[in-house]
């Protein structure tokens, strides 16, 4: 499972991190977990809520990589730009397809 610190969390639902601490202190949303350290971290599901995604959707769900150049003559410059999506989409977890524009 996938676990947001306070900042991501904040940053994906457009509120910011005082906001979520100010509801934890008045038990309005929990976090998932709180560290020994005090860093309080969010996991997928009330994201999902707050983007009102339902599990089914969630599951089934791919993300789109549009890469485009304008001209034939910039095809090493479509690669690298393809190399770099597929890295962000991996990276984030994404189940992707990935489509080119010449």
């Amino acid at each position: 499972m996938k676990y947001y610190t306070i900042g991501e969390f904040a940053e994906l639902i457009g509120k910011n991190a005082q906001t979520l601490r100010e509801w934890d202190k008045k038990d309005l949303f929990k976090p998932h977990h709180i560290s020994p350290t005090g860093y309080r971290y969010y996991s997928q599901e009330p994201l999902n809520h707050f983007l009102g995604i339902r599990g089914v959707e969630v599951k089934n769900r791919r993300i789109i990589g549009y890469c485009r150049v304008s001209s034939y003559k910039q095809k090493d410059d479509l690669e690298r730009q393809i190399e770099n999506v597929k890295t962000y989409m991996i990276a984030k977890g994404y189940s992707f397809d990935i489509i080119t524009d010449k």
